[in-house]
């Protein structure tokens, strides 16, 4: 796929991966069904899920190293910053040929990197973000839509990036 029709994709997913409710339980379940993907693909990665500012879920599991919060929480501030997956801000730099210093972040706060995606509650916006990290950008991201997709009840056919 091209950044056009990635950002097109992603783009779908933000508006139809979006709850009626979220609290603690949802986290959770929806923390656990990371965990079980990852654990039944061996996946090195680490996982988080945090809500305003509170931290509510987080595991890191076998092959996952210290460096990986550092990039979950870098990557979680490009999705509190622009309300957008980090996959979608980084694709828009490299389609404006800009770094995330050129808007002004510091690289020690901010990660142009895929894995973290807003979590949206219909009717009052962006209340955190889901994040992994430990794979490459692009495969971060979409485990955390299959999951979510998974969560939410959407047919995961019509929202993953190819």
């Amino acid at each position: 796929m091209t950044i056009d029709q990635d950002l097109t994709r992603i783009g779908l997913q933000e508006e139809t991966l979006r709850f009626d409710a979220f609290d603690l339980s949802t986290a959770w379940v929806l923390g656990k069904l990371l965990h079980d993907l990852a654990s039944e693909r061996n996946l090195g990665v680490a996982i988080d899920i945090t809500l305003h500012s509170m931290p509510v879920f987080y595991i890191a599991l076998p092959g996952s190293t210290p460096d990986n919060s550092n990039w979950i929480r870098r990557k979680r501030n490009m999705v509190l910053r622009y309300f957008r997956s980090s996959y979608a801000s980084t694709l828009r730099l490299q389609q404006q040929g800009k770094t995330i210093e050129d808007n002004g972040l510091s690289g020690a706060d901010y990660a142009a990197s895929g894995g973290s995606f807003p979590i949206f509650v219909n009717g009052t916006g962006c209340i955190g973000a889901v994040t992994v990290s430990g794979l490459p950008q692009r495969e971060d991201h979409n485990l955390v839509v299959e999951a979510l997709a998974l969560t939410l009840g959407h047919e995961l056919h019509n929202l993953s990036l190819s």
